[in-house]
């Protein structure tokens, strides 16, 4: 098949929130159809209304967006396949059932209630299957006359099944996989039309990505072992299959399962690209762009997660992402989640976004009704950066360059909290104002002169907690240096009073 006329589909279930493994997936169909200038597609597969969710699709194309991964077609971007949601193709689905049940590929199956049946042998110790082997036993269409199947169909309740053929090896090929082959004895007759009417998920896909000329199917792992299914029903309708590939899971770190939107409680990171609004509770779980991750940098990150280039370097461009991108270098096996890995990502576009940087912190310190030079702040952004992964983490890192410390960690406050120490602060802060003036106080000069002072490593460590609040901060000499003899030797004095009001 001409890759130049790749067409590839993300085709996501309005059931909740993407996480990182659908975001992933939609990432992977993007670089593949943009590397061969193909068409990226988006079709809602809503066939499952149980457990359908409203402000699911809103969310996925927000989602996508913030991405800078848009589709060129389909939901919320028009087309020429028009409807491309399931929900508004059930005639089109019911003509290629009717095809299938006049080829013999097909038969209606009235007992849609196995429950009973599946404990029937889970007590014997096996496993229900509906299949070549006890098909004729069931009742269904395949043990009736026309007769009974017409008074049937006028009565009862049915679904329609697939009808597989045992005694095949299934010869198959996924692109990241190689070639696979299926015993059909092992197959079970899937239901294509349920007795509602509704096609099931592998009626709908397989009849839309043939009729929307999908050339690529690029899905999670989790669908593999349908694949068969669905290479047998291209059969059937006598269509060629695309060309599949089959995504590695995302797993946890810890090695305990996949990452998965079921479970969102048991994660100590975050699994959305945005953050996601429970409908019922109205609780919201922020995503990676409400903690500060730069989308560039999160595309970045995904696309590394099951895919290697081939070369040393890990920061890309979503245009180099492009032309690197294959799917012959996605990995087979599920890939690990790291989220310091994520955080690292970040760091290194922060980098190229000082001028942000800028922005927050003027704004930051302007609800502090404070005002410093540029100079000044940039020279902050400078002294701080490397101890920052988020832009909103800068205050956190330099605010005592602008203000003094409104509290004192506590456990350090507690251990200084003597007479002891407030001789030492005096002491220090006598020798400073005798041996530097204004004009003298620099990190340099400073650094010389508290190598002449008795236990200067206490006392420097007395200053950074009167200048900072805590044990934090760069270099406590350039921190002296910034402040200025005035207002540093006016925090000393704050923390001495603070002393000696606990005393």
């Amino acid at each position: 098949m001409s890759l130049d006329s790749v067409r590839v589909r993300f085709a996501p279930s309005p059931t909740g929130p993407l996480h990182l493994g659908g975001i992933r997936t939609a990432l992977y169909n993007y670089l593949f159809a943009k590397k061969h200038n193909g068409a990226f597609i988006l079709r809602i597969e809503d066939t499952d209304q149980k457990r359908f969710v409203k402000s699911s699709e809103s969310y996925i194309l927000e989602a996508l967006k913030w991405c800078n991964i848009e589709p060129d077609e389909g939901v919320g971007y028009g087309g020429h396949y028009f409807p491309y949601y399931q929900s508004k193709r059930l005639d089109v689905y019911r003509t290629y059932v009717n095809k299938l049940l006049k080829k013999g590929n097909a038969y209606y199956a009235f007992d849609i209630d196995l429950d009973q049946k599946r404990k029937e042998y889970n007590h014997r110790g096996l496993i229900f299957s509906y299949n070549s082997k006890i098909r004729m036993d069931l009742n269904n269409s395949l043990t009736m006359t026309e007769k009974q199947l017409h008074d049937k169909l006028r009565s009862c309740s049915y679904v329609i099944r697939f009808k597989i053929e045992p005694g095949e090896k299934l010869k198959m090929y996924d692109i990241i996989r190689g070639n696979i082959i299926v015993d059909t004895d092992n197959l079970d007759d899937k239901v294509l039309l349920k007795s509602d009417g509704v096609a099931t998920y592998h009626l709908a896909n397989t009849i839309d990505d043939y009729l929307m000329k999908i050339t690529h199917v690029i899905r999670g792992e989790e669908w593999l072992p349908s694949m068969s299914l669905h290479v047998l029903l291209y059969r059937a309708l006598g269509w060629t299959p695309p060309n599949f590939a089959h995504l590695p899971l995302i797993l946890r770190n810890n090695g305990k399962g996949k990452i998965s939107k079921r479970n969102t409680d048991s994660f100590n990171f975050p699994i959305y690209p945005i953050q996601w609004k429970i409908p019922k509770t109205k609780v919201v779980i922020p995503g990676y762009r409400e903690l500060g991750y730069f989308p560039e940098a999160f595309v970045n990150m995904l696309a590394l997660l099951g895919w290697n280039p081939g070369i040393k370097r890990e920061i890309f461009s979503l245009q180099e992402l492009i032309n690197l991108f294959s799917l012959e270098k996605i990995t087979k096996s599920g890939v690990y989640f790291n989220i310091k890995k994520a955080n690292w990502f970040n760091k290194k576009y922060l980098n190229k976004k000082q001028e942000e940087i800028f922005v927050f912190l003027s704004k930051k310190i302007k609800t502090h009704s404070i005002f410093f030079k540029k100079n000044y702040l940039w020279k902050v952004i400078y002294l701080t950066m490397d101890r920052i992964h988020f832009i909103h983490e800068i205050w956190e890192h330099s605010f005592y360059f602008f203000i003094s410390p409104s509290f004192y960690e506590a456990s350090f406050f507690k251990k200084i909290c003597n007479e002891k120490t407030i001789v030492q602060l005096e002491n220090a802060k006598k020798i400073l104002l005798c041996n530097i003036n204004l004009n003298q106080f620099t990190s340099i000069n400073l650094r010389c002169l508290f190598k002449t002072i008795k236990n200067k490593h206490q006392i420097m460590q007395l200053f950074r907690f009167s200048l900072v609040g805590s044990l934090k901060g760069i270099d406590i000499f350039i921190i002296l240096e910034m402040l200025g003899k005035e207002e540093s030797m006016r925090r000393v004095e704050k923390l001495i009073n603070q002393i000696k009001e606990k005393i």
